[in-house]
């Protein structure tokens, strides 16, 4: 039941009818529900890229503020204030340690548990938990949900996927235990009626059979209880709302438009209708979605695989119609080389576009860019050899958890990546003793 009075509106309201159950946005309103706590919440997201970087148009030659913007990173110069590039962290245990070839699912499966995975295609799985899922754990009973789980390629989580490792490994980066993993939703359509429909993630099938065929909006469905929250709001809190419901209306035009597309841009992988025919608009919908996840507090973690290890992807919307994965053993090739920096710059202009999103979204005193921190980055650095040492890493956001952008750090050698990992879940409020290959938290993303 809502809870709205003239002064306060409970922070877990929902606009309910036939089926939807919409989560709000955080709302001035909304305050003294919160008693002695008024800040909005805290949140932590995961991106993950395939197959390495061309790290020498990566890595900024200076370290410190006054760092310039590589080839690859130049799409997120208007966000220099808002973000810190983080080199010298390693995966040791993506690397073979005896077990031979194999990289790509070890750099999917180690990215956020630090746990070299046991080298099988069958179904005794074993890597660990992921740094995401410690944090879910805790989430339980918070938000509605405690993770949320996002991919753009093939989920499987059975068969071999690389020179004897379980798909399982290249396909996911989160782990809800050491042989469970939690294989990302590559669907649109998918993640927006378990985000949007009732509260227990889903949409009754009667309901959304009705509203289709009556070509309404999930939005429609719970007009009358819009109405009549939006009658207890004051003016700002009322631009918000619109706002927000605007974007959500917006996600379901797009993804209403790639379902009536009868092209497939990748007809030689499986892409079910739903799937925007252009990787771009993919990659958006999908980034959206997390938006409106964490600015309806409907969870605070988020992992996205933005290609699965060993992706062959092709990207001819750039002028790069080779797959992704051969063009980066490309034993310096100039002109391979070239196509594999212009691939990541397709990606770094995508996490661009999301992170403008969430900092244009006022929430409290700040930005929801601000209230959330954003890891970016891979468990392989050099495609080409497949290196696991000095990774590309860019931490953006986190403002409110005093985190401190706007520079370039490198750490010495030999650092594990999941000391980052440490830290930003200490800064959740979540005490991790250890992940993975952890040695303590890191120094100087706080007192810079």
């Amino acid at each position: 039941m809502n809870i709205v009075t003239r002064k306060h509106l409970a922070r877990r309201t929902f606009l309910r009818g036939l089926g939807a159950g919409i989560a709000l946005p955080w709302l001035d309103a909304m305050c003294p529900a919160f008693a002695a706590t008024t800040a909005a919440p805290l949140r932590i997201a995961f991106v993950y890229v395939p197959n390495g970087i061309v790290m020498d148009r990566w890595t900024p030659a200076a370290s410190g503020h006054a760092f310039e913007f590589t080839r690859i990173l130049k799409p997120l110069e208007p966000l220099r204030e808002k973000i810190a590039v983080l080199s010298g962290l390693d995966h040791r245990n993506a690397k073979p340690l005896g077990d031979g070839p194999g990289d790509h699912a070890r750099a999917g499966a180690c990215f956020l548990t630090g746990v070299h995975p046991r080298k099988t295609a069958g179904k005794d799985l074993q890597v660990g938990i992921s740094a995401d899922q410690i944090v879910a754990a805790k989430m339980e009973g918070v938000t509605r949900f405690p993770s949320l789980e996002l991919g753009t390629e093939d989920n499987r989580t059975t068969g071999a996927c690389d020179s004897g490792y379980s798909c399982a490994y290249t396909n996911s980066i989160s782990w809800r235990a050491p042989a469970s993993p939690m294989p990302p939703e590559t669907n649109p359509r998918l993640v927006f009626e378990r985000l949007f429909g009732s509260e227990d993630g889903t949409l009754d099938p009667g309901a959304r059979a009705r509203r289709m065929s009556y070509r309404k909006s999930i939005l429609d469905m719970a007009q009358d209880d819009t109405r009549r929250i939006a009658a207890t709001l004051g003016a700002g809190d009322k631009r918000k709302l619109d706002e927000y419901l605007f974007a959500v209306r917006e996600i379901e035009r797009r993804i209403e438009a790639a379902e009536s597309d009868p092209r497939r841009a990748e007809p030689s992988m499986p892409t079910p209708a739903g799937v925007p025919f252009y990787f771009s608009e993919h990659l958006r919908l999908m980034y959206a979605l997390q938006a409106a996840a964490f600015q309806g507090d409907l969870t605070r973690v988020s992992t996205f695989v933005t290609g699965r290890e060993g992706s062959t992807r092709t990207y001819p919307e750039i002028d790069v119609p080779d797959q992704h994965h051969p063009i980066t053993h490309h034993r310096g090739d100039p002109a391979l080389i070239e196509k594999v920096t212009k691939v990541n710059e397709f990606h770094t202009r995508q996490l661009a576009s999301f992170l403008q999103k969430l900092d244009g979204m006022r929430e409290g005193d700040g930005t929801l860019l601000d209230r959330t921190m954003i890891v970016y980055g891979s468990a392989i650095a050099d495609g080409n050899v497949h290196s696991h040492e000095n990774l590309p890493v860019l931490l953006a956001g986190g403002g409110a958890a005093d985190i401190k952008p706007g520079t370039h750090i490198r750490y010495p050698r030999g650092t594990p990546m999941t000391n980052l990992y440490l830290t930003l879940l200490d800064r959740m409020g979540v005490n991790a003793e250890s992940i993975g290959d952890s040695t303590g938290e890191l120094n100087h993303l706080t007192d810079i």
